[in-house]
């Protein structure tokens, strides 16, 4: 017998969860495993949670539906869902599944489910995919920051200060948020408050390593991953 797929509700309208969560349940195909009513919710969950298909709303508050898909390196298979057909031609932009107006009836819902279940088992698997720019909320606005330019993070309160190449930014995202959309093969954590470009790093001494004009601390549990790293 075939497992289940798992599937998130995200969407800020109590409503259009309980629809969504009583056609879900009507399906055997589908496990209803969260609901998120809102974009930073379900971006939490997913970095901690491995998800089939998520059903998600385009307006919403904070982050949209289409900027959380932008943001997130590696999104599960997504089914949107919205009042507004002007997104449509805009949101096959993001490799979705389908594109459901609201609202939303029994059998165009079935219809989407089968164009989900259709796809082949290598479809379900997210494949590894070279990330080159992560896309981060910078005075409200999306900026998109290519990561060969990025030298460190610092984390800010519950901001975090990007330290590029060329420009020096203030984005609206925690440094264990930040740490989860960069990729772990080039950015490491070397201290509660820093990550680090380790390419960019020019030397490594006791307690700090010097990227460009900057030092930055070293704390004592991160030092022996980083010395590690380093030798590679």
């Amino acid at each position: 017998m075939e497992t289940s797929k798992k599937c998130i509700i995200v969407d800020d309208e109590p409503a259009a969860h309980y629809v969504l969560m009583n056609y879900i349940k009507q399906n055997a195909n589908l496990e209803l495993v969260q609901q998120c009513y809102n974009g930073i919710e379900a971006m939490n969950y997913l970095r901690e949670n491995k998800v089939d298909l998520m059903f998600l709303d385009i307006d919403m508050p904070e982050i949209t539906g289409l900027e959380l898909l932008k943001i997130m390196p590696l999104p599960p298979k997504t089914i949107l869902t919205t009042a507004y057909s002007e997104f449509a031609l805009e949101s096959y932009d993001y490799g979705v599944i389908d594109y459901l107006l609201k609202p939303i009836y029994f059998p165009r819902f079935l219809k989407a489910i089968d164009r989900f279940l259709s796809l082949s088992p290598s479809e379900f698997v997210s494949e590894m995919k070279t990330v080159n720019s992560i896309n981060i909320k910078v005075d409200g606005h999306l900026l998109e920051i290519e990561l060969d330019k990025l030298l460190y993070a610092q984390s800010f309160g519950n901001y975090v200060k990007l330290f590029t190449t060329t420009k020096t930014y203030l984005a609206s995202i925690t440094t264990n948020e930040i740490e989860k959309c960069l990729p772990n093969t080039s950015f490491l954590r070397i201290h509660k408050s820093y990550i680090v470009a380790l390419d960019k790093i020019q030397s490594f001494e006791k307690d700090f390593v010097s990227i460009h004009e900057y030092k930055l601390p070293i704390g004592i549990t991160y030092k022996r991953e980083l010395s590690e790293r380093l030798k590679k």
